[in-house]
């Protein structure tokens, strides 16, 4: 799907919580630094100091729209962006343009550092020669996941199940509660009825062909090295060709090629959302005609 089109994701009654509770939490009370600046019309160049991919516009826009100000690009969503390079302004009284400054920024940058992690992962894997799904997961930030998971599509990446009612995953835990493998999968299998999908997380050969005999849609094979998981996958794959196999645990932008192989459907990696550093932007006010070109520390 074209970046630009994925707007269309997001509910707007939900984006507008979320923008609303961002800007209470920056300023629930007095704002002593708007009678500095005033309320005068202002406008402000955004600026792209650090390489990586655009993403997070349609955040970027409702939060300046909350504060009446306007937000002209220069640049699409899923831009490769190569510094310095202004990809915005904003316009509106300038009290509201440093209100929103901040919140805009740090959604803007922590977004486009996920998409920037995603394209890099779904680049190391098309580079090994493999189709198979990229994918993040429910490791993200509690009140951001939206924003980290509409980065990840930027990306290019899949984002996986939303929530826990987006596919029933019986995890580790899950199994022991219940008393094995098959009890859990059949009772997940009870409870997803015919829409949705059970993934059951496996440690051994010997668990993965227990979660398909008993109705697996997927098989989550985790924490294997690339030397254990696809003999693994491959003889899995050979009794039951209809299970889906995801790898998943320990998998990084450098080992990644490791882990693709004819038998892997789909590589999920946490690190997307949990350790993809967040791209430099900054907003600068400007009087003149020609926005100044600010400095890279």
């Amino acid at each position: 799907m074209d970046a630009e089109g994925l707007a269309l994701l997001l509910p707007p009654v939900t984006l507008a919580a979320l923008v609303d509770s961002w800007l209470r939490e920056d300023c629930p009370g007095l704002n002593y630094a708007a009678l500095v600046s005033g309320a005068g019309p202002s406008q402000a160049a955004l600026w792209a100091k650090s390489p990586g991919v655009l993403a997070g516009q349609p955040f970027f826009d409702a939060i300046f729209t909350q504060l009446n100000c306007q937000v002209s690009w220069f640049l699409p969503e899923g831009s490769k962006l190569v510094p310095v390079a202004r990809v915005a302004e904003v316009r509106g009284p300038a009290h509201c343009l440093l209100l929103g400054e901040r919140v805009a920024l740090n959604t803007l940058a922590r977004c486009s550092g996920i998409a920037s992690a995603a394209a890099a992962a779904v680049e190391a894997a098309r580079g090994a020669g493999w189709t198979g799904h990229v994918a993040g997961t429910r490791k993200t930030t509690p009140g951001f996941r939206l924003v980290e998971k509409y980065g990840l599509l930027v990306g290019g990446a899949a984002s996986h199940r939303y929530d826990l009612g987006g596919l029933v995953m019986v995890k580790d835990n899950h199994v022991v509660a219940a008393g094995g493998v098959e009890k859990a999968v059949r009772a997940a299998r009870q409870a997803a009825d015919f829409a949705l999908k059970v993934e059951v997380e496996c440690s051994s050969l010997q668990e993965a062909v227990q979660a398909a005999e008993a109705g697996a849609d997927l098989v989550l094979l985790d924490n294997f090295k690339p030397e254990e998981l696809h003999p693994t996958a491959t003889v899995l794959k050979a009794q039951f060709p209809s299970v889906a196999v995801e790898a998943s645990g320990g998998i990084t932008l450098d080992n990644l090629p490791q882990f693709c192989g004819p038998h892997i459907d789909v590589i999920s990696m946490g690190m997307l959302t949990q350790a993809a550093p967040a791209l430099d932007f900054s907003l600068k006010l400007f009087a003149k005609e020609v926005a100044p070109v600010p400095k890279i520390h």
